[in-house]
């Protein structure tokens, strides 16, 4: 009986304590100044020319409760938070139970938020699951429940909840999904929208018809045990046939643009001088370095190029060389089927695309174009003691020395291994963490070969160093921030650093036109020679194979394109699935440039740097005896001469 005394007494006191300190947020959360919570997911997407591309939270498409089917609202109601309209921003009976059954699971089966707390955790730019920012977001439910009414809470968040594919707000949805205004939603198209905000990307219908069926189901049976509902409605509305349109009313929207906009966001995350909520900000302005004419002209080429091709995948990144702003972005086949945005966030094998950056390592340590390497079948030792024994592509070999701009022309791994030995495996290492290539590369043998993955975004950043002769850059999406009432809150600096030689880089540029060019047939042919009669315009060109990926990567100094092409669960390609990225790079570069004068886009020869005809193949000074002429260049000082201990070897070669 004492100890019964004690309990009770305690339990008075600690739930005295819990009144005093829940009137105390009550009367913080009264007095703080009034959340603007209409500017939840408020961001207006610009691009480079300043037109909108993107509203998260459209004033023009906010609707009233009065404008909202009644059957969405229940739905949403009786999924999300049965007892909105009863507790104060938290359901602590649904907490305890939450709790309860996942401890019982062992894992996260069931979560708790009130549409109050959803609505809180929208105010931030970020989702971070840090205790700061559960305490921060619970100090903004209370903040929202004690300055709004509870129709305006519903309302604001029905409103600005993210419905998949971009579409932000209910009314934003049903046009979208269903090409209808939201009070006009039928119960099974309700409750079919109702499914989406839990896991956007995973209950779209457009993505996974059988999981949004699953759902809606869950949805239209809370309704029936609910009586808000009968069970001949809920059969009803789940077996009807529901008509999925999954259209802009604006008939010229690209649906890959929302790749753009995913990679807008996730850069914005990153800024530190972004407020990471909302309510004090009144939304926010984003100004882009995006070119709508390109992303078009890309998405265009990729659907042409695909057709009814299933499974494969592709990604692609249009940058400007001069800056490293992305003038469009795809990360994907098609938005509607999986949002993975493969541009920003898969790293893939990258193939012979990584030889540039090999051979750039060897013109700085003394290499010519025309310094040469036996091309024959070879057993390399390795620095574990071990061998390793490359092949050539097709198993082609000339037998004899070939030029560096041969072994460009062909992708030659025997001539790329060779170097690689020669110069030790760091020097290619270094020369790619000065352009940018952040990923860790492997000290090995096959590195030149591409056997490490890089993301796509990062290859194009490298490979932006060459097309801007030398000057480093970073990639970027966003040039400009301000808030609602255009204070600037972010703008972009360009400090281009100067990594590498640009008299060098301007003689790799030349070497990597061979990769098209007819003066390199002979035992093997360029690996881009079907586009020798195509391009319109001079571009430094190079592919990447490997059983699972295909690259293609170009630029001049106007335009850098780079294109992936392989399946996400890593099968073989098959031969027929090479052409794809160098058809999408063709065809996306020459429309770009198609009103560009040909001798524009190309560089300047430096002072330092000289042309010289030599043959194309062996890479020796022209004789009476040559029959194939090329200009190539070459530092002043380190020309080609017929007496060079290599050409003797070349000489012997074709003697015997």
């Amino acid at each position: 009986m004492k100890y019964l005394k004690h309990f009770f007494r305690l339990f008075i006191i600690l739930f005295g304590l819990s009144i005093v300190i829940g009137l105390a947020f009550y009367v913080y959360a009264k007095v703080s100044p009034k959340i603007l919570i209409n500017s939840a997911n408020n961001i207006t997407l610009y691009d480079k020319n300043d037109n909108v591309f993107f509203k998260g939270n459209n004033k023009k498409e906010w609707v009233s409760l009065e404008e909202i089917s009644p059957y969405l609202i229940q739905s949403t109601i009786y999924t999300e938070d049965k007892y909105f309209y009863k507790h104060f921003g938290f359901d602590f009976l649904r907490i305890g139970k939450a709790f309860l059954t996942n401890i019982k699971n062992k894992k996260m089966v069931q979560g708790a938020s009130t549409i109050t707390q959803q609505y809180a955790k929208n105010l931030f730019l970020d989702f971070d699951k840090t205790f700061k920012r559960k305490w921060e977001e619970a100090l903004y439910t209370l903040r929202i429940e004690a300055n709004y009414s509870k129709d305006e809470i519903l309302e604001g968040y029905l409103n600005t909840i993210n419905y998949g594919h971009g579409k932000y707000g209910i009314e934003n949805a049903s046009k979208y999904y269903f090409g209808k205004k939201a009070k006009d939603l039928s119960l099974s198209e309700a409750s079919m929208l109702a499914a989406i905000p839990k896991a956007p990307s995973k209950y779209s219908p457009l993505i996974d018809y059988q999981a949004a069926k699953e759902r809606q189901l869950l949805i239209l049976e809370n309704l029936k045990k609910n009586n808000i509902i009968t069970e001949k409605e809920e059969n009803e509305a789940y077996k009807l046939e529901i008509n999925l349109i999954g259209k802009e009313d604006n008939s010229d929207d690209l649906s890959s643009i929302r790749y753009y906009q995913d990679a807008v966001l996730e850069e914005l995350n990153t800024l530190d001088t972004i407020p990471k909520n909302y309510s004090n900000i009144n939304g926010l302005k984003i100004y882009t370095t995006l070119d709508y004419s390109m992303q078009k002209i890309l998405e265009d080429n990729i659907r042409e190029a695909f057709q009814n091709k299933t499974n494969l995948q592709t990604a692609s990144v249009v940058m400007d060389p001069k800056t490293g702003g992305v003038y469009a972005l795809i990360g994907g086949r098609a938005y509607n089927q999986s949002t993975y945005n493969r541009a920003i966030s898969s790293s893939r094998q990258v193939g012979s695309t990584m030889k540039p950056y090999l051979y750039y390592a060897a013109l700085e340590n003394g290499f010519t174009a025309s310094s040469a390497f036996l091309s024959e079948p070879t057993t390399f030792p390795t620095q574990d003691k071990k061998t390793y024994t490359p092949s050539n592509y097709n198993n082609k070999y000339g037998n004899k020395p070939i030029s560096m701009a041969t072994a460009i022309a062909y992708s030659e791994n025997i001539y790329a291994i060779k170097t690689h030995m020669f110069l030790g495996y760091d020097a290619l290492i270094q020369v790619a963490k000065r352009v940018g290539i952040p990923e860790k590369l492997e000290s090995i043998a096959s590195l030149p070969l591409g056997t490490n993955e890089i993301n796509i975004l990062n290859m194009s950043a490298g490979y932006a160093s060459f097309a801007n002769l030398g000057y480093k850059v970073s990639p970027h999406f966003i040039t400009k921030v301000t808030d609602g009432n255009n204070n600037v809150l972010y703008k972009k600096e360009y400090n281009p650093e100067l990594v590498l030689n640009s008299s060098l880089v301007f003689i790799l540029n030349n070497l990597l036109t061979a990769t098209y060019d007819p003066l390199y047939i002979d035992y093997n042919y360029p690996t881009a020679i079907s586009l020798s009669s195509k391009l319109k315009h001079k571009y430094a060109l190079k592919s990447g194979t490997t059983n699972s990926d295909n690259w293609n990567i170009g630029f001049n100094k106007n335009i850098l394109c780079s294109v992936w092409v392989g399946y996400d669960n890593n099968d073989s390609l098959t031969t027929k699935d090479y052409k794809y990225a160098q058809n999408i790079w063709y065809n996306t570069v020459e429309k770009i440039e198609e009103n560009i004068d040909p001798n524009d886009g190309w560089y300047e020869k430096p002072k330092n740097v000289v042309g010289v005809l030599v043959e194309p193949i062996s890479g020796k000074p022209l004789s009476d005896s040559s029959k194939n002429t090329k200009l190539v260049y070459f530092l002043k000082g380190t020309e080609p001469h017929i007496t060079d201990p290599t050409f003797d070897e070349i000489i012997d070669s074709e003697e015997s």
